[in-house]
């Protein structure tokens, strides 16, 4: 794909992966234009007084749970990014309603908007608690997922196509448990919900860079799932906060011991390829299935959880990761 030659709008432009998408976009692949849309001015002010300041970026300010602000954003647009995302469990729980309205309606909208202007593709960020949901925000992102893949029907002539990629936490990102712990090892006290607990981790450049070249690849239709590194939450604590004491708290309401980023059920229309699992369409009457000759299928029953995952993180692997967030230059 020739990125210079494509408009492109990420929502949720100033989160953790729409800055690096940005810085990624703009170091790598310069396209004509690129929007970051986002509901917060001081962080779009934010970014600019960051260096964010390219002939090609316009900044917008709007909301994804207004359809008329996304349609005039989206003018033009060839390739939108939908990062946007109330994505705080707790937050989620206590304002259902309000993750409601951002990641259903917000996706439901992004997909209206981009019909009606002609977006040759979108691609949306899910998360792996979209699968099996257990909790408000898997719940929401696992309908929003549905939505952007079954949208597909709606292209039906159109141009438009609509996939997704699903990844596991992001190392450092506005929420994850690396910016906790660094605050508790300052006490010289680290909790932990319970130390059986394993984790999906990737670093926010694997994440955007794997996301951009799903872009590249996407027909419509697919859940692109990168293969990436596990490892147990009690090992992490002890790789970043090794003289401190841990404390195990109990699991809080809402949480799993491990994610899923493949179901059993799903793993039935999943082909694997070298470095991603595609999970293609279960029904659909469209497009999407190309991988089939791809890829190889899974045998009965696979499913890529956390815990038996065939890759792990060493700790000085994670601790390559966490550094540049221990000296201040990662996004907190």
């Amino acid at each position: 794909m020739d990125w210079s030659q494509k408009s492109v709008l990420v929502t949720g432009g100033t989160g953790s992966f729409g800055r690096k998408f940005v810085e990624v976009m703009l170091r790598d692949h310069r396209p004509a234009k690129l929007i970051i849309f986002s509901r917060d001015e001081l962080k779009q002010h934010e970014m600019r007084a960051a260096g964010f300041a390219d002939a090609s970026l316009r900044y917008f300010i709007g909301d994804v749970r207004d359809e008329a602000r996304l349609r005039r954003a989206m003018q033009g647009i060839d390739i939108v990014v939908h990062a946007a995302a109330l994505k705080q469990v707790p937050a989620c729980e206590y304002n259902p309603f309000e993750a409601i309205q951002t990641n259903i309606m917000g996706a439901h909208n992004v997909v209206e908007a981009a019909l009606d202007t002609g977006v040759q593709r979108v691609m949306a960020l899910s998360t792996d608690k979209a699968v099996n949901p257990v909790n408000l925000y898997g719940a929401t992102k696992l309908a929003a997922e549905k939505l952007i893949i079954q949208s597909n029907a709606y292209a039906g002539g159109r141009g438009t196509r609509f996939s997704c990629v699903r990844y596991g936490n992001v190392v450092g990102s506005r929420g994850s448990v690396v910016p906790v712990f660094l605050r508790q090892r300052q006490q010289g006290v680290v909790t932990l919900t319970d130390e059986r607990m394993t984790r999906f981790w990737l670093s926010l450049e694997q994440g955007v860079r794997f996301t951009i070249r799903c872009i590249e690849q996407m027909e419509g239709g697919e859940v692109f799932v990168p293969k990436i590194p596990s490892m147990r939450v009690a090992e992490l604590a002890g790789v970043m906060a090794p003289h401190s004491r841990i404390e195990v708290i109990g699991i809080r309401a809402g949480e799993k011991l491990h994610e899923v980023l493949v179901s059993e059920d799903e793993a039935r229309h999943t082909v694997e390829l070298e470095e991603m699992f595609v999970v293609q369409p279960a029904e659909a009457l469209w497009f999407g299935y190309a991988w089939t000759e791809k890829g190889r299928p899974l045998a009965d029953g696979f499913r890529y959880a956390s815990d038996t995952n065939a890759r792990w993180l060493s700790k000085e692997e994670m601790q390559l990761l966490i550094t540049p967030f221990e000296s201040g230059a990662g996004e907190g």
